[in-house]
């Protein structure tokens, strides 16, 4: 019946109830994952740093006989001249500079007063060199001759100072002509000559300059005054000679004066051609050996600006040979026919071939100081050296700059294959050794004290593939100076 089929529900639901409570709770089995803990690297964790000896000098107030007695650690050097240098632990040198000075206190006062001596040496320092440069003219100066005055009895400097004598000469005869014959092509010629000889004296500044040393202000050197003053001397060019040449031009037509004999303006001309032949072809001859010496052709080592100082006395004295020839062609045409104008036009004549070259050196020059690239044919063999080597999995954001004179400064992002790295780092490892390490690792400190150990190695190995490939590249392309390569 239907009340005995509920009942026996009741029951059945009852009974399973009860077994249900009586078995134990099943719950899926879960893994512990093991980690450490996240270290916090706060402030203090920077004493772990290391410091060099002239940081911790000049920073913490030291003698070297305190440094003596602290931890000595040999690291790899970052300059090449040096295989490897002493660096001490930022936290020894900190504890050294309280032992000496007693506190804080009196170590801040310490570099308080050292910053205002420096301060005070640096307001002194010209008085100082002034002062030395008496001493030196009074006792006479035994040092040798610099490096600097050597750079202009050779190369470039030697064309430099052939041509300031030679125009300097070329100058003062044009200059006496002209006040015998008031010529006009023959003042521009005059003129061509005094800014040739202002133009070429600041070259030998600027080639005088770029040998100085670098120093912290400047650390890639003085390279680029040849530029600076290769620029200066186009922007004088146009000024002084194009600008006073166009004047008196425009002076002759617009009043013209007759000229007295031109016979001996005609034989300081032909000397002058002579003379600034001979200038020219020092200078061209000395173009032909360096651009041989890079595998460029004669135009190409002009057109890029290669040596600025010899460029400004080869397109000078181009100019030169060419306002010469135009300037005795123009006269001559005024002794024939007795026309003033054939003057005026030769000096309008030789104020345009100044412009020209002053345009073109001011295009070069400016060119070659705003940092262009290399050519590609140089570019892609540094390109396909880098690819090549077997840690070096991909390169980007290529840039090679040329920083003047044949200096190269070469950066490229380097993605390296850290498989490669680690296996060039346990070649040098005694793997059984290092096998016995492994086995011995029990613990989590174990592990990570094994990881810390191992890695900071693996790291120093990076570097020191870092340097291999800076020093691969500066061997095979002396041309390049400054490697930077960051890491991806």
């Amino acid at each position: 019946c239907q009340c005995g089929h509920t009942a026996a529900l009741a029951v059945h639901s009852c009974t399973s109830t009860a077994v249900t409570a009586s078995l134990p709770e099943f719950r899926p089995e879960r893994r512990l994952k093991a980690v450490l803990k996240k270290r916090e690297y706060g402030p203090k964790y920077t004493q772990n740093n290391f410091i060099t000896g002239v940081r911790a000098i000049n920073e913490f107030c030291l003698k070297s006989s305190d440094l003596e007695q602290l931890r000595k650690i040999r690291r790899r050097s970052p300059h090449e001249d040096t295989e490897a240098f002493t660096v001490f632990l930022r936290s020894d040198v900190e504890a050294k500079s309280l032992e000496v000075w007693g506190s804080p206190e009196a170590l801040a006062r310490e570099r308080k007063r050292r910053k205002e001596a420096e301060i005070e040496y640096r307001e002194n320092l010209f008085r100082n060199q002034k002062l030395l440069k008496e001493y030196k003219d009074f006792l006479g100066d035994t040092k040798p001759r610099s490096s600097t005055a050597g750079m202009l009895l050779k190369g470039p400097g030697k064309v430099v100072m052939v041509a300031i004598c030679i125009n300097g000469l070329n100058f003062f005869f044009k200059l006496l002509a002209w006040v015998y014959t008031g010529s006009a092509s023959m003042f521009s010629e005059a003129i061509h000559s005094l800014a040739d000889t202002c133009n070429q004296a600041l070259l030998a500044l600027g080639i005088s300059q770029s040998a100085r040393t670098p120093d912290p202000s400047h650390p890639y050197g003085f390279t680029n005054m040849r530029y600076i003053a290769s620029l200066i001397s186009g922007v004088g060019i146009f000024m002084m000679g194009a600008g006073l040449s166009w004047y008196h031009g425009i002076m002759g037509l617009l009043h013209p004066q007759p000229m007295e004999s031109l016979l001996w303006a005609y034989c300081i001309l032909a000397g002058s051609l002579v003379s600034e032949g001979a200038t020219l072809l020092v200078a061209i001859n000395e173009i032909r050996r360096s651009a041989r010496a890079k595998g460029l052709s004669f135009y190409q080592y002009v057109r890029l600006s290669r040596d600025p100082s010899t460029n400004v006395v080869l397109l000078e004295d181009a100019a030169a040979v060419l306002g010469v020839t135009l300037a005795a062609t123009c006269m001559g045409l005024t002794s024939l026919t007795g026309n003033p104008y054939y003057d005026s036009l030769g000096s309008l004549g030789v104020g345009t071939l100044l412009g020209a070259v002053s345009a073109f050196l001011i295009y070069t020059n400016t060119e070659a100081l705003l940092g262009r690239s290399i050519n590609p044919e140089q570019l892609q063999r540094l390109t396909e050296l880098l690819e090549s080597d077997p840690v070096v999995r991909a390169i980007h954001d290529v840039k090679a700059t040329d920083m003047g004179l044949s200096k190269v400064r070469f950066k490229a992002e380097v993605d390296f294959d850290g498989r490669v790295v680690t296996r060039s780092y346990l070649e040098k490892q005694d793997i059984e050794q290092l096998l016995q390490e492994i086995q011995q690792v029990k613990t989590l400190e174990e592990l990570e004290a094994f990881m810390l150990k191992h890695g900071e190695n693996v790291i120093d190995t990076l570097g020191a593939e870092v340097d291999r490939l800076e020093k691969e590249l500066k061997q095979r392309n002396p041309d390049v100076r400054h490697v930077d390569l960051e890491i991806l």
